[in-house]
């Protein structure tokens, strides 16, 4: 089976103080069948590991680990995360009010029909409403 995965449940597993029974379960599921990831995930994480560096909450060390960890599974760049930004996901990200950013982990889901990986509760109660299925929570 394969999944959209989002930031918020990435972390959660790259994290020790954030990580649980779930979120191991959900990258046991990612090593089997991959996950799919729009365009924004790369920098989205960097940026939240390097946020944590900065607030010495992780080490660069840990960081350039947990990246490492990262690469070594099948997770997929959608090429056309851009292509919906102006229509698709800005009408999701209005409907639903969430950020742009949220609303392409829905619109990669929906454009797929895939379930979506979060632990964001706004993203969560928008990707139910829009008939998304949701796994890993």
């Amino acid at each position: 089976m394969s999944l959209v995965l989002d930031c918020s449940a990435t972390l959660a597993w790259l994290m020790g103080d954030e990580s649980t029974d779930a979120s191991r379960r959900l990258f046991d599921i990612i090593a089997r069948g991959g996950a799919w990831v729009p365009a924004l995930w790369r920098l989205e994480v960097a940026n939240s590991l390097q946020m944590a560096v900065r607030r010495r909450r992780i080490t660069a060390d840990a960081r350039n680990a947990s990246l490492r960890d990262l690469a070594g599974y099948k997770i997929n760049t959608d090429p056309d995360t851009d292509s919906f930004a102006w229509t698709s996901t800005l009408q999701l990200a209005d409907r639903f009010a969430l950020t742009v950013y949220d609303a392409s982990y829905l619109e990669l889901a929906q454009r797929m029909q895939l379930p979506l990986a979060t632990l964001d509760r706004r993203l969560q109660t928008a990707a139910a409403a829009a008939g998304v299925e949701l796994i890993g929570h």
